[in-house]
């Protein structure tokens, strides 16, 4: 692959750094990032007697999480554990899962972070392809273990609970949730240890030598396109990123006057195993001392609102489908919302109409920003002083170099849609034993090929048109389904929709639409004609399919994929 890109240097080249925040640098000081290990010392010792996470009501300090983490590197220690082999985490957002990550890091190994709703299946292979030793496990979700248990190659499981670090409260917790859950066999697993039991012990961990090129995470990509990968992400490519993310927002997040201990609080509602739940939600609070809120199950809406309308919070990030179900609650009117700074969206294309809403309903605009697991995954965000949604995906961040490139490899001029590519030192190693994905990856120039298209606007914001692979084809003409959706979304009808494209004896393909109704009386010939005034004929959607909900990642991505093999599965 040729590219133009490495020949051009200086601003020419960036003209996004021209539109920087006058408190951000264009770089970051490379020399001094370091490792997980190092923040997390750090910070646990810097804001040490200060609330870091907070589940179902309890909080825990810096310190207790540290001590916790301690006790679990120790004890991996024991089981014989050596540098850099891997410790799987299969648990939502509870009080065991920062304290299991923080351990696994400052011991050495690496994290491999799992779905806790995958099948025996999909769980069969991802710690497998990983090498998994270790794997931590909700108990809710052991039975998966159960069934997978013959084909996999662990040295042993660690049972979670929701309750685990919450002391007395803790057994009321479980209860509940084993009520809920409807937990009453007993699973078996061999050797099984309990988590509560580890960190009850004194740490007894040895220091381990942790060096920034070592592997932090082996975070694995899939569940939207097809089988997954584990992108190879070192220390220093996650640490880098946070520091970038702190470099881009920090300046915003002053206390108020005479408020010299305020504190920040950030609503988790994405699950910790995303990558940008991960850096975002928990290693970045860890840099500024901010408290986690952890949402163990953010799909039951009632709940979080509830949540929210008892806790105190400044931050919040989400995805599209989280923020469009939280604006359309009818109880959202009553979440105090006077503190909020900043609210954050990524994983997904974010609608205009919710954006709207959004900010109707809180006052604040969706600050929305871009990246992949590839990319540790910040890669660009909006500036953090917007007043009103911009519709793109913002400004690269400090360190990052962005080219919007043809099949080819030659960059395409501002305005002019081609494949995002996208370099800095977040940038992963590359797939865990795929040198074959790697290559076909990365450029010769060092760049991620992100299989995403896009465009570079003039002031060197960037804008995201659609996957690659979810293009349709109509009769030689490209539709994208993200475009589709937003003027479905605007319709006051419609909840949610999906588009994808099906085939066509006469056009290739045809477009079609997935539709959750706000308006049961919304019919497809309604909806059909509002597209024709706000769409060219051959992206109006020829098909319209309303379904009760839409199928989704855990993390509420629309899998467009699962309605395109239902479609072909059916006829």
């Amino acid at each position: 692959m040729t590219a133009t890109r490495a020949a051009q240097t200086g601003e020419d080249a960036r003209p996004w750094l021209a539109h920087y925040p006058p408190a951000v640098p264009h770089q970051l000081d490379e020399a001094r990032i370091g490792t997980l290990e190092s923040l997390i010392r750090w910070s646990c010792a810097t804001y040490a007697n200060r609330p870091a996470f907070e589940s179902f009501g309890k909080t825990i300090s810096f310190a207790e999480t540290l001590r916790a983490a301690e006790a679990f590197a120790g004890w991996l220690q024991a089981q014989g554990l050596q540098k850099g082999d891997r410790v799987a985490l299969m648990m939502p957002n509870i009080l065991a899962y920062p304290a299991t990550i923080f351990g696994t890091l400052i011991g050495g190994f690496t994290v491999v972070n799992v779905n806790p709703l995958y099948t025996a299946r999909e769980l069969t292979h991802q710690l497998n392809d990983a090498g998994a030793r270790i794997l931590v496990v909700i108990e809710n979700f052991a039975h998966v273990v159960e069934e997978a248990w013959p084909h996999l190659k662990l040295d042993t499981a660690v049972v979670a609970t929701a309750g685990d670090l919450m002391g007395f409260k803790g057994t009321i917790v479980n209860f509940v949730a084993r009520r809920i859950k409807k937990v009453v066999k007993p699973f078996a697993l061999p050797g099984a240890a309990r988590l509560r039991d580890i960190l009850s012990r004194t740490a007894g961990m040895k220091p381990a030598a942790i060096a920034p090129e070592d592997v932090a995470f082996l975070q694995y990509t899939g569940g939207t396109t097809g089988v997954a990968k584990g992108a190879t992400l070192t220390h220093r490519n996650v640490a880098a990123n946070v520091q970038q993310a702190g470099l881009w927002l920090e300046w915003t997040l002053e206390p108020p006057q005479g408020q010299g201990a305020y504190q920040h609080v950030m609503v988790t509602a994405l699950p910790l195993y995303h990558i940008f739940a991960l850096t975002c939600c928990c290693l970045f609070l860890l840099r500024i001392g901010a408290r986690s809120l952890l949402i163990a199950n953010p799909r039951d809406i009632p709940g979080f609102v509830k949540t929210l309308k008892a806790s105190r919070f400044t931050l919040i990030s989400g995805v599209n489908t989280l923020y469009n179900a939280l604006a359309n609650h009818p109880e959202i009117g009553s979440v105090n919302f006077g503190e909020l700074r900043f609210a954050v969206a990524g994983g997904m294309a974010t609608q205009a109409a919710v954006a709207r809403h959004w900010k109707a309903v809180t006052g604040r605009p969706i600050i929305e920003g871009y990246g992949l697991s590839e990319t540790s995954p910040v890669a660009t965000i909006n500036r953090p002083d917007i007043q009103e949604f911009t519709g793109t995906i913002g400004y690269p961040i400090p360190s990052t170099d962005i080219a919007v490139r043809d099949g080819d490899g030659n960059d395409m001029p501002a305005g002019e849609p081609g494949e995002i590519c996208i370099r800095g030192p977040q940038v992963m190693r590359g797939y865990w034993n795929r040198p074959d994905e790697t290559a076909k990856a990365m450029t010769a120039d060092g760049y991620f090929r992100s299989g995403d298209v896009g465009v570079m606007l003039p002031d060197g914001q960037f804008k995201i048109v659609d996957r690659m692979k979810d293009m349709i084809l109509v009769s030689g003409f490209n539709v994208y389904p993200n475009e589709v959706e937003d003027v479905l979304a605007a319709h006051p009808g419609v909840l949610e929709s999906a588009v994808i494209g099906l085939p066509n004896e006469h056009s290739g393909e045809v477009v079609a639409a997935f539709v959750v109704r706000k308006d049961q009386v919304l019919t497809a010939e309604e909806l059909r004609a509002y597209c024709k005034e706000n769409l060219t004929g051959y992206k109006v959607p020829k098909q319209i399919f309303f379904r009760e909900s839409l199928p989704k990642t855990n993390v509420g991505k629309v899998l467009r994929r699962a309605l395109r093999e239902e479609v072909v599965a059916q006829r």
